[in-house]
């Protein structure tokens, strides 16, 4: 009789307290609609400057409410929105090169392989003067990006000042697809161990990974060097096929669950069809979201050795909402888990969105939430993936920094190929000859430093010296493949190759028993 007289007073009582409840909140919405609108029209009528509404709501009241909620959700006008989804494409239309705004100038930083730009010989270190006539004087980089861009088959002109030349160089170049490779690196490091680096997660990432590893032999690898370092993340279903072709078939990869979002969990459709080369992951504070579930994954199987530092921390689903005048909404609606089931995402619910994005502590986690990998080692969450072995670069002296910050390596080098306008063989090396050059340049200059500096740095200077010039004499290709061959960070991943075997051969045995039991 009881149950029967809940059951019948939930039945009667129930429906109506459900519309109760709905019309409460319809009614809140409602008082804060009209709450906004009283404030928004006195500031439309009294303010001392004239009110734009777009950048009253666009930029102030709809992110305003964001900041509320968490520090992920975000707002995109059409401007933004579009370039939201051109970065998730991984693609756009122009001349193919990466510029940069310094002094009220804007430099070619470097031409992508095989863009436009590339083909039609413009080089790191030249100045942009005018685009299409229009003088970029004052411009910043990001209006003169668009100026570049355009439709497929359009010409754009573009006049540049280069050092060694009197008269701007002139360049009429057909607009293009340009395809921004999000797997940009992919080499041997030494025979049979294979190098990849995942800049970030966009449509193409999956298949660029697959192909990569098709271009190392990945049936005769006996290690890879996977290096997520400063990948921001991007789209789940990119990272899910990485780590899927990496871990045994069936293998959880991660999930998510929220409020109104039931839980998920992705698993290893194929599988690494029995290949278990071992793996090590590079990683550093800037390592997010996407990147995240990789680590994560790899690490919870015990499949891959993490090295570096401890990532960012960001463990939330955001799912973008297309709005009206191509305006979108990127809200968080779950969050991800590793498959221990340990939680990705950093607290920020009591520290300021600046301490959240610009910590120095880089070894939060939460004691509560412990779990186990496959092998048995304890892994904690709430505070991104920590490494299994650290790794901190070395510092910058001053030195290091004031010829950075002063731009002394790119503009030497314009200096340098204003004199050696022959073309340099394939393997070329700077020698002594151009360091003591580089040496005396600076001096010209009057950039300040003492011998000592000079001698103690003369190791480090050489290579970004080498870096540098091989921008303008190769490309950013060879440039960047200089640069991972000769960082110590990479040395040492291929140095704890054998942990990762270790680790591999250890988890698979745990598991082997398990399933004796």
């Amino acid at each position: 009789m009881f149950v029967l007289l809940c059951a019948l007073v939930g039945g009667v009582f129930g429906p109506k307290m459900q519309v109760a409840s709905a019309a409460s909140a319809d009614d809140d919405v409602q008082k804060g609609m009209k709450s906004f609108s009283t404030v928004y029209s006195t500031v439309e009528q009294n303010f001392a400057d004239p009110v734009s509404a777009d950048k009253a709501i666009y930029k102030g009241a709809i992110p305003g409410m964001l900041r509320t909620l968490d520090p992920h959700s975000n707002f995109f006008d059409p401007k933004d929105f579009d370039g939201l989804r051109e970065d998730q494409r991984g693609r756009y239309y122009g001349v193919g090169m990466v510029v940069q705004g310094r002094n009220g100038k804007t430099i070619v930083m470097a031409p992508f392989v095989g863009s436009p730009a590339y083909r039609a010989g413009l080089r790191p270190g030249d100045i942009i003067s005018e685009i299409n006539d229009k003088l970029t004087e004052g411009l910043d980089s990001t209006k003169v990006a668009e100026l570049l861009k355009g439709p497929k088959g359009t010409q754009v002109q573009i006049k540049v000042i280069r050092e060694g030349y009197e008269k701007p160089l002139v360049f009429d170049i057909i607009r293009d697809e340009i395809n921004r490779k999000s797997v940009p690196e992919i080499f041997a490091l030494k025979q049979n161990i294979g190098y990849i680096r995942v800049e970030q997660f966009n449509e193409t990432t999956g298949r660029e990974f697959e192909e990569g590893l098709k271009a190392l032999d990945e049936e005769h690898l006996k290690g890879l060097v996977l290096d997520l370092r400063g990948n921001p993340g991007g789209l789940l279903t990119e990272a899910v096929s990485i780590v899927d072709h990496l871990i045994g078939k069936g293998d959880v990869i991660v999930s998510h669950k929220g409020r109104n979002s039931p839980e998920r969990v992705y698993t290893a459709r194929t599988g690494n069809r029995g290949r278990m080369y071992p793996i090590v992951v590079l990683v550093n504070r800037n390592s997010a979201s996407a990147a995240e579930i990789v680590s994560g994954a790899l690490q919870d199987h015990d499949r891959a050795w993490i090295l570096g530092d401890n990532t960012f921390g960001k463990g939330l689903v955001q799912t973008v909402y297309p709005l009206i005048e191509n305006t979108g909404l990127t809200l968080t609606t779950a969050k991800y888990y590793t498959p221990s089931g340990r939680l990705i995402q950093r607290d920020y619910s009591s520290v300021s969105f600046y301490d959240y994005y610009y910590r120095n502590n880089t070894a939060a986690r939460n004691l509560a939430d412990v779990k186990m990998t496959d092998g048995g080692r304890t892994v904690y969450g709430g505070g991104g993936i920590s490494p299994d072995e650290k790794f901190t670069p070395e510092k910058l002296t001053p030195f290091e920094v004031q010829l950075l910050v002063k731009f002394a390596f790119s503009d030497y080098t314009k200096h340098f190929f204003a004199v050696h306008k022959e073309k340099l063989p394939t393997g070329w090396s700077v020698q002594t000859a151009n360091v003591d050059d580089f040496h005396n340049w600076l001096l010209e200059k009057k950039i300040e430093f003492t011998e000592a500096d000079f001698t103690r740095d003369h190791e480090k200077v050489r290579r970004r010296l080498q870096s540098e010039i091989y921008k303008t004499a190769f490309s950013v290709d060879e440039s960047a493949k200089y640069e991972i061959m000769t960082d110590p960070e990479v040395e040492a991943g291929i140095a704890a190759l054998p942990k990762a075997q270790a680790l591999l051969s250890t988890a698979r045995k745990m598991v082997a028993e398990r399933q004796a039991k």
